[in-house]
This record gives structure tokens, sequence and C-alpha cells, in this order.
């Protein structure tokens, strides 16, 4: 292949869209990307000049920018890493990164724009703050009701001996929230707002794959935002007796390898999970959702605190109308000092560490577990790995 068409194949190739103008701002050649981005044909905007593709202000000012550059030198758009606006054929505007190169020849020079669309960025970033928004609300909420609470037990209980024991226990929870909430909020949105720098950085570099790494980052960071959020939801309906178990019949090796299969997506290099019945019959009588929710909370707890290379078991025994449910692993244990208080809201055991977590996960599956007149069992020893039972009981 010959130098023109190795850099043609380039260009028409390129995920970022390339658009070249001559000087007075005539469109001369848009690539495949470029024309995707926009929703023209490329019949559409050859010849045609490059301010039918911008919004106002820059539409209006565009070939006064061009003749500024002639005379004076100024770069007003000549450079790179720039943020601007484009506007599509059915006249919507998006963000997007522009760089423009000015390349030169013996009779003439043309402008290479270089765009990378921000749309999904800046999408980002809007979901994040709503988040943020979200999140600060609940805390705040959470906050009053605490102090709310706290000051009516400091006033009572110069009468009420039996409350001292009861304002100990609520101060404890609000200081695990406050701690939880700090760490849990922060952590994520730090590793968000650094990534997203360093992406402006690689992308002007065009570092694709350090691009694509903190792109990761983002939403994972996202992730753990999400899931702190929904545990707080799941919190509040409980709290406000919004949640009721509604029992159907169903067929727990279908519900359990559907859950297994989903969940192996998230685990770490080389985790496995196993899942086993035993049992002459599959079919159960329980409300599903929450049972989901239940072994998801459990499986995801295995995957978190378990190292890679680590198998993570998952057991279903159906016998007359009993279920037991074993979600086994080899991770890094509980204390036993901390297992009386492990189904306490915002309780994480001594040695989590780093690990994220909101403390309120094994809370809300007691109490599904619960509201299904089934139990929850834990046997766990540190660093050796945790077993936990869900035990139902239910007539068909």
């Amino acid at each position: 292949m010959d130098r023109s068409k190795f850099l043609d194949a380039i260009i028409e190739n390129a995920i970022d869209g390339i658009i070249t103008i001559d000087d007075r701002g005539t469109i001369e050649h848009l690539n495949p990307a470029a024309l995707e981005l926009f929703g023209y044909g490329r019949e559409e905007l050859v010849g045609k000049n490059v301010s039918v593709l911008m919004p106002e202000p820059d539409h209006s000012r565009h070939d006064g920018y061009l003749s500024r550059y002639e005379h004076t030198g100024e770069k007003h758009i000549i450079g790179t890493g720039r943020e601007v606006s484009g506007k599509r054929k059915d006249g919507s505007v998006f963000p997007f990164r522009l760089g423009v190169s000015e390349i030169k020849f013996s009779d003439r020079k043309i402008y290479t724009g270089f765009i990378h669309d921000l749309s999904k960025e800046k999408a980002n970033e809007e979901q994040i703050r709503s988040y943020t928004e979200k999140l600060e609300v609940k805390i705040k909420e959470r906050t009053h009701d605490l102090v709310k609470l706290v000051s009516e037990l400091e006033m009572a209980k110069e009468n009420m001996q039996a409350l001292f024991q009861k304002e100990k226990e609520l101060n404890q929870l609000k200081t695990r929230f406050v701690s939880m909430a700090s760490h849990e909020f922060r952590t994520p949105l730090s590793s968000i707002q650094l990534s997203a720098s360093l992406i402006d950085k690689y992308t002007s570099k065009q570092d694709v794959a350090s691009v694509e790494k903190h792109t990761l980052k983002i939403k994972n960071s996202i992730n753990n935002l999400t899931t702190i959020l929904n545990d707080f939801l799941s919190l509040e309906k409980l709290e406000a007796g919004k949640v009721e178990a509604s029992a159907q019949p169903f067929n727990i090796i279908s519900f359990a390898e559907e859950i297994a299969e989903e969940m192996q997506m998230m685990t770490k290099e080389n985790q496995h999970i196993i899942y086993e019945h035993t049992g002459t019959t599959a079919e159960v009588y329980l409300d599903p959702n929450l049972l989901k929710n239940c072994v998801i909370n459990l499986i995801s707890n295995s995957i978190k605190y378990s190292g890679a290379d680590t198998l993570i078991q998952f057991n279903s025994i159906l016998k007359d109308d009993e279920l037991i449910l074993e979600v086994k692993d080899n991770g890094i244990g509980i204390p036993k000092v901390d297992l009386h208080n492990l189904f306490e809201p915002f309780f994480r055991a001594h040695n989590t560490g780093d690990i994220p977590g909101t403390g309120l996960g094994l809370n809300i599956v007691k109490r599904y577990v619960g509201l299904m007149n089934g139990t929850v069992g834990c046997q766990s020893e540190q660093n050796s790995g945790t077993v936990f039972t869900l035990t139902f009981t239910f007539i068909k």
C-alpha cells in the first residue's frame, strides 16, 4: 500500500471526526466519523462553509476568526484541546473537543480539525452530579433524624434509666453512618475527578488505552455510588413499611443458575462461582424478587472479600417444604468479636480495611428474609472464609 492510500485508510477509519477546510472556511473533506457525528451526507457538506456545523455565536463569528488569524496571527481556533459545540443536521447541539492543525503547501494552506465527541462524558458528569445531590439530601435527612432522636433521649434519660443503653447504641450508629458516608462517598467521587482530569490529558496525546482505563474507573465508581444509593433506598422502604413479601411458585434451579451466571460476570480474575442443587424437586413458594436481592448481596460480598483464583460455592438444598441456600467462600472471614453485630445497620467488620461498603447489605438481607418467615445464619473464621445460610419453610 502506497503512503497516500495508507493515510487515506487511517483518516477514513478514525474513531474521531476529521474535517478539512480551506483558508476561506470551505469544507473540502469529511471522514465517516464526522459525517455520523453531524448527521449529514458527504454531498450535503462538501463545498459549504464550515460554519454550517456551528451554533451561535461561533456560526456568525467563524469567518472573522479566520480573517483575524490571517492578519494578526491570533489563534482563536488553531491549537488543541479546545472544548466547543457543534450543530447537527437536526438542529441539536452537542459538545466536542476540537484540535485544529494548519497545513501549508506551496500554493495554499488548509486547516484540519480533529473532533472528539464529549456527549457521553458530559452525560456521565450530569449523572454523577444528580447522584451526588440525591445523596446529599439523604445524608441531611438521616443526620437530622439522628440528631433529633439523640436530643429526645438526652431530655428523658434522667427519669428513664432504661434509655441509657439505647442512647449509646444510637450514638454508635450515628458515628458509623458519618464515618461510612464520609469515606464511601468521597472515595469514588475523588476517583471520578482524577480519572476525568487524566482523560483530558491522554485524549490530547491520543492515548486510547489510558483513556479506556480511566473511563472504566469512572464507570466502576458510578456503580459504587449507585450501590450506596440503592442500599439507602432499600433501607428507607423497609423503615417505612413499604416492602411486603409476595410469594409465588418458581423453579429454584433455574432461579439460582441465572443468578450464578449473572454474578460470574462481576467476579475478579479467576474467581469462579460453583452452583449445586440437592433434592428431587425444584419448585419453591417464596418471593423471588426479595430472595434474588438476598442472594446477590451475599454472593457480591463473597466476590468482594475473596481474592483472585478462588471458588465461591452456591448451594440449594430442597427437602419436603424446607429450602436451604448456602453461599460459601474462603475469603478474609469475619473476626469472632464482630459476629454478634454483623446484621446491625452501618456495621462493618474491623478487618474490611479499604474495601468499599455501606454496612447496610446484611441488615437488608436479614429483614428481607424475615419478611419471608426465614432465618439467616453465619459461620466464619478470620482468614479462613465464611458461610451464610438462608433457611425457609413454606407452604405450597
